[in-house]
């Protein structure tokens, strides 16, 4: 039997409860994304975002494909805050953190612009600042996650950054003109508050 002191010391050095437990946290996140489970980490306002957010991609593409990118934004956000409350980004990192909720802004206050003002909807500029944004996160992310993770946030990206479906939901008189203004709605009171 081996004594308490050589069993400590040979637990401490192979041994980090602080990377089994992020890393328990991670994985239990990709097991469960029943609705209980996202209420304990997303407010009210951003489920309601969320919902729109899913009716308004359920609209133009289909069930199933909305409610794959909305478990993707959802397991993407709350991996990224369970590394941010762990303290798990480097000063390059959290840098980059701040470069991307001004760059995401920006893509927010864009599409609500696009949204209310008539005629200013440009698909070119739109796409370029989400490029930008998914670009951003990727990196952010890329030492943390797994390539599955990063993935997550391409299909993200991709799907709402497409160019037929950007056309199709700033279309004015268009099919998904209800949906659009609900997400619109949303959006424009996080920015209103600085959620966003």
């Amino acid at each position: 039997m081996l004594e308490p002191s050589v069993l400590s010391s040979s637990v401490s050095e192979s041994f980090d409860s602080q990377s089994i437990g992020l890393r328990a946290q991670k994985k239990l996140l990709s097991k469960m994304t029943s609705r209980k489970v996202i209420q304990t980490f997303i407010d009210e306002r951003s489920g309601r975002l969320l919902d729109d957010i899913y009716r308004l991609a359920k609209d133009y593409y289909d069930r199933k494909r909305a409610e794959k990118v909305i478990k993707n934004i959802i397991k993407t956000v709350i991996k990224i805050g369970i590394l941010y409350r762990n303290d798990q980004f480097n000063t390059e990192e959290l840098a980059l953190v701040e470069d991307f909720k001004k760059k995401f802004r920006t893509l927010v206050m864009t599409f609500v612009s696009f949204a209310q003002v008539e005629f200013s909807y440009d698909r070119a500029f739109l796409m370029q600042i989400m490029n930008e944004c998914g670009d951003m996160l990727k990196r952010l992310v890329s030492r943390h996650l797994t390539e599955k993770s990063v993935n997550r946030i391409s299909n993200v990206f991709e799907l709402f950054g497409n160019r037929d479906f950007l056309d199709a939901v700033f279309k004015s008189d268009g099919p998904h003109k209800e949906s659009m203004s609900k997400v619109v709605h949303d959006l424009s009171g996080m920015l209103e508050n600085n959620v966003l």
